[in-house]
């Protein structure tokens, strides 16, 4: 799918808005608050549908428009969407620092 046509780019985004639209609005996992953390949603999320029919494979003939194979799209929009909140999450909670009871813990007061 690298030369695609207007169509396929087109069901690709919609594939990642939806994705970005459940995650976000719907499901409320979100790591930004604002359109820009949709946007980066939906940027990931039609990132995860190009990729999801060639790694998940060609699922169900009769559900495919412009060449794009929808399940297998979806589904690759959710995970894209899903795994760039969860790394930012993850690397947020791994670099934020650690305060115990009031005090700054020991690898802070070392980094500072």
């Amino acid at each position: 799918m690298i030369g695609m046509n207007f169509w396929a780019f087109l069901v690709l985004s919609v594939a990642g808005v939806i994705a970005a639209a459940v995650i976000h609005y719907v499901a409320r996992y979100r790591i930004l608050e604002g359109f820009d953390g949709f946007l980066g949603k939906v940027i990931a999320g039609w990132a995860g549908a190009w990729l999801g029919s060639p790694i998940i494979g060609h699922w169900f003939e009769r559900v495919k428009i412009a060449n794009v194979y929808l399940i297998p799209a979806l589904l690759g929009a959710f995970v894209g969407a899903f795994v760039v909140v969860a790394t930012a999450k993850a690397m947020a909670k791994a670099l934020a620092p650690t305060i115990i009871s009031g005090a700054v813990s020991q690898e802070t007061r070392r980094a500072a």
